[in-house]
């Protein structure tokens, strides 16, 4: 039986994406699970191509502000049921950052964690979100259910997961603050898979600003994560980074486990 590929992109606007190849390279990588984030366009806003690809069953999460955040779930497999948002919360649900999908065996989330600002206005609400998730999770967890948690975090954690650490530390994504919730996060057991297949491995990015030829100069920012719960790590084959696919400012993650 084959190996589950499970994969994240944010592809920095679906529609734009798509212009630039992503059913070409959904079509031959044909990734079992793919979380997208930040699709920034509404269903009838994307083409029936984009919306119903061969072998997929599609759901999307947009954001209520049009051109803005949003999250969409690309499956091969029938998830035994899909909650768009679920946190409970207006703030967190307006905003299309988050889908849920039962597979059985796990809860899938991919979720679009909010950008703290460039005038850090909004870092309580990132943290507010990124609690909350946090916290739904565990409610999960608490039931017996195992948990895989995709997406863009927009956080890069400790210095080896950013180009210029000394330089960044009082922007949004490397805060004290921010980083500390990673760090709450893995300490109640998930795991940062790529990081834990790939300890000290420098240089590793997901994310490069469109300015200064940052992407051809691997300057760039690990921001893209898929967290797992302990008990999935013995069906991890492997944690992988694909920074040869164009498309977004993004590249997709991927998570390879055993069915």
């Amino acid at each position: 039986m084959k190996n589950l590929r499970l994969m994240s992109w944010n592809v920095n606007g679906l529609r734009a994406c798509a212009r630039k190849g992503f059913l070409d390279w959904l079509a031959e990588v044909k990734p079992d699970i793919l979380g997208l984030q930040e699709v920034r366009a509404l269903p009838e806003q994307l083409d029936e191509a984009v919306l119903k690809p061969e072998d997929y069953e599609v759901w999307l999460n947009p954001a209520e502000r049009k051109g803005y955040s949003g999250v969409g779930l690309y499956s091969r497999i029938t998830p035994k049921s899909v909650t768009i948002g679920g946190l409970g919360e207006e703030r967190f649900d307006s905003e299309g950052r988050l889908i849920i999908a039962d597979y059985g065996d796990f809860l899938f989330y991919t979720g679009y964690f909010p950008n703290g600002g460039k005038d850090l206005s909004r870092v309580p609400y990132k943290l507010d979100f990124s609690e909350a998730v946090l916290q739904h999770a565990e409610a999960q967890r608490k039931q017996g259910r195992s948990i895989i948690i995709c997406g863009d975090v927009n956080t890069a954690h400790e210095e080896i997961d950013l180009a210029n650490p000394k330089s960044n530390q009082k922007n949004t994504g490397f805060l004290p603050e921010e980083r500390a919730w990673v760090s709450r996060f893995l300490d109640h057991g998930y795991l940062d898979i790529f990081r834990k297949q790939h300890p000290g491995e420098a240089g590793r990015y997901t994310w490069w600003s469109n300015r200064a030829n940052a992407r051809a100069r691997n300057i760039g920012w690990r921001i893209d994560y898929f967290f797992i719960s302990p008990e999935l790590e013995d069906r991890v084959v492997a944690a992988r980074i694909h920074p040869d696919v164009m498309g977004s400012d993004h590249c997709p993650i991927e998570l390879e486990i055993r069915r």
